[in-house]
């Protein structure tokens, strides 16, 4: 069965994840990338446009599922050899989370939302995948039908990514 996935890092790691197919977790940690398995859902969430600073993005900013295959480990030079998983990133956009927030179950009612991206690597339940699938994938620009349940896959315009 198919999870989903949250995992924290700047825009810029992001953009350089997308260009290279790949996605790191939690500085390279690996237990993070074990809990994950090919054709699981991942999707990142930028606070910052660096990671050491720069300016405030607060967006989901790519969206894919898992790639075949286990976790390696890459040399980046200079003693830092991260692990690391493939990734189909998907064509997509940006989605602010501020436009999410009562709607996600994993920040509904929350006054300190950002305290649960802080630990880098998380679980989704499918439907906060979903909303933010639809955002991302530009089939979000109204508020949902309360008649369509947003977790039915086989319903769902987003589930065709995968």
């Amino acid at each position: 069965m198919e999870r989903f996935w949250v995992i924290t890092a700047s825009a810029d790691h992001a953009a350089h994840g997308r260009a290279e197919g790949i996605v790191q977790a939690c500085h390279g940690k690996t237990a993070p990338l074990r809990r994950m398995r090919p054709g699981d859902g991942v999707v990142i969430y930028s606070p910052r446009t660096l990671m050491r600073g720069g300016a405030p993005v607060m967006a989901f900013s790519a969206i894919g599922r898992l790639a075949e295959g286990e976790a390696w480990q890459h040399d980046m030079g200079g003693g830092f050899v991260p692990w690391r998983r493939g990734v189909i990133w998907q064509d997509a956009q940006p989605a602010p989370i501020h436009l999410l927030l009562n709607r996600l179950d994993l920040t509904r009612g929350q006054t300190s939302w950002g305290m649960v991206f802080r630990y880098g690597h998380r679980e989704l339940s499918r439907h906060d995948f979903a909303l933010i699938a639809r955002a991302m994938l530009g089939m979000d620009k109204a508020q949902p039908d309360p008649h369509i349940s947003p977790v039915n896959a086989e319903c769902e315009p987003w589930a065709s990514f995968f």
